[in-house]
């Protein structure tokens, strides 16, 4: 665990990862290269609706940071520079997407043994300024976060939450939308079933009513295999399986189901990942 209580959007990361991350409903090949002077080469092809896209993404390591560099083929240029322990304790990350010179981006992060806090402020005549801030410990937090538009005045938003983490569990409740939303989380680590997780995640809207609640697993098939499952009360199943194939290499396989639909077609995806 960290020494320190994170910041805000730590807050249900887990159970978002395990509901959410590495699904997919496109296709994915992913090549990527590295070199002893800190140099990492990543090209992605995308194939979604019949459309193709692709990038190539450089990333070179210096002592306390990196710099990420991606050509996508519409034509943008993504630059980002993560600069650590600047001073200490202190994350500084500058993003720009060009040609559009307005989308600079500049975010500050710093951790405390007792407070997390973020920074961040467009780079542009009018930026939108987002803050973030956590205190507790790594085993209990409050925080809250906020953006600022200069051009009316006013929040667009504001949320505030609690988060509870031990070794083996984690579970937070976040109130959103200006308080129009509360969502909860949690997820459990169950070691001696194939170190398998279990984790769901709950919301409700108070301006319609509306309640979603998805509960998700995920298991070790074998030492290179993960399984993965999602269901939630609308109807939608999704599964997903990773396959080690080397130490370097990734194969995922994911599909979508709608269990009240059965006659609508299932989505179907992959992610073939290769290091050489």
């Amino acid at each position: 665990m960290s020494k320190g209580p994170g910041l805000f959007s730590d807050f249900g990361k887990k159970a978002r990862d395990l509901l959410n991350k590495d699904y997919a409903a496109d296709h994915k090949i992913t090549v990527s290269s590295s070199s002893d002077s800190g140099l990492d080469i990543t090209s992605n092809l995308f194939t979604k609706g019949g459309l193709s896209s692709g990038d190539v993404a450089t990333r070179y390591k210096f002592k306390n940071g990196s710099l990420d560099v991606k050509f996508v083929t519409d034509s943008n240029i993504l630059t980002t520079l993560r600069a650590t322990d600047l001073p200490s304790s202190t994350n500084v990350i500058a993003s720009l997407k060009l040609p559009d010179f307005n989308s600079g981006k500049l975010e500050v992060q710093y951790f405390h043994e007792h407070a997390g806090i973020s920074v961040a402020a467009g780079l542009n005549h009018s930026p939108a300024v987002d803050l973030s801030a956590t205190i507790g410990t790594p085993t209990i937090a409050f925080g809250a976060e906020s953006t600022y538009t200069t051009v009316s005045g006013n929040f667009a938003k504001y949320n505030a939450g609690v988060s509870y983490s031990t070794p083996d569990s984690n579970a937070s409740v976040i109130l959103a939308d200006k308080g129009d939303s509360i969502k909860a989380s949690y997820l459990h680590h169950l070691d001696l079933l194939n170190k398998g997780v279990l984790g769901g995640e709950i919301s409700r809207r108070f301006s319609t009513n509306e309640n979603t609640l998805t509960v998700g697993c995920s298991f070790l098939v074998d030492p290179q295999t993960v399984l993965k499952a999602k269901l939630d009360n609308h109807g939608s199943l999704g599964a997903l399986l990773q396959h080690e194939i080397n130490r370097q290499s990734l194969l995922a396989i994911s599909g979508a189901f709608d269990t009240k639909a059965l006659q609508k077609n299932p989505k179907f995806g992959f992610t073939l990942a290769l290091k050489p």
